[in-house]
């Protein structure tokens, strides 16, 4: 059992010792340490021979929705967790550039290195460069500072699967990318993955960290129950296709919002299906 610090209950002053202390009191009066320790529930195992259905699909997740405010919380943001254990090197970070074998960059095919992950967020400033008699003598060129609350989209690519060997159709989560504005000569071009993280790998570290609610601040939830729950908001913005085509390259407007619906009803209708016959 977990100790705390107790209190005085004699109501006795208790002199203050000139020492200092030598650990961190505790905030509160139990230790919350169940899921600083927590362990990695495993997947079941799937063989390829049991696989009689499998489609991938993109989605994207809005931290602004109010479903999913636990995900942009000051008190444990999803971005923090993902840079802090980046750039602590806990955690790889995948380039999200297009190359001919890797047409859509979400492959993990290219390791990015994390002091170019920072850089994919700060916005480039120029910084003058002065002599010893305070005389301009150049510039060079700098990452700003980077901003977490910028961040408010989450791309997720995942694949949804019927194991025949456990009649199950489920989904499983493939990659995580947090979503960065880019501009370019000026114009916007709308928002594109920053870099993939490999969500198996990153279950690790997403179940050591809890989560913040609203309603209760002894859930329990740790950031890999809350995504293994699927206890967030998304849309779908992709599927695979052989054109390798997402919504937003054939349709406008309100046909994607249509296009996510549809892609998401016939997965609804595919395991409605299953046992309808």
């Amino acid at each position: 059992m977990a100790s705390a610090q107790k209190p005085n209950q004699n109501n006795s002053i208790t002199p203050i010792s000139e020492e200092p202390a030598t650990e961190r009191p505790v905030d509160g009066y139990y230790k919350r340490s169940n899921i600083e320790n927590a362990k990695v529930t495993p997947y079941a195992n799937l063989r390829d021979a049991d696989v009689m259905f499998s489609k991938r699909v993109w989605r994207e997740i809005d931290t602004r929705e109010r479903m999913n405010h636990v995900y942009a919380s000051p008190k444990s943001r999803l971005i923090d967790v993902i840079m802090d254990a980046v750039m602590a090197g806990e955690l790889n970070a995948y380039d999200a550039v297009s190359t001919k074998s890797d047409p859509s960059g979400d492959a993990f095919g290219t390791l990015l290195p994390a002091g170019n992950v920072m850089a994919k967020f700060a916005d480039s400033v120029v910084i003058p460069d002065f002599n010893d008699n305070g005389e301009q003598i150049g510039s060079h060129v700098a990452s700003g500072e980077f901003n977490p609350d910028s961040v408010t989209r989450f791309q997720i690519k995942e694949d949804w699967i019927f194991d025949k060997q456990r009649s199950v159709f489920e989904p499983r989560i493939i990659g995580i990318a947090p979503m960065v504005k880019i501009k370019a000569a000026g114009q916007d071009l709308g928002e594109q993955p920053a870099f993939w993280i490999y969500f198996p790998e990153a279950r690790h570290i997403f179940a050591t960290k809890a989560v913040s609610t609203k309603n209760n601040d002894a859930t329990g939830l740790s950031y890999d129950d809350i995504f293994m729950k699927r206890l967030f908001s998304s849309y779908i913005v992709k599927e695979s296709n052989p054109d390798d085509l997402r919504f937003k390259d054939y349709t406008i407007g309100i046909d994607r919002l249509y296009e996510s619906e549809r892609v998401k009803k016939e997965l609804m209708d595919y395991e409605h299906d299953l046992w309808s016959y």
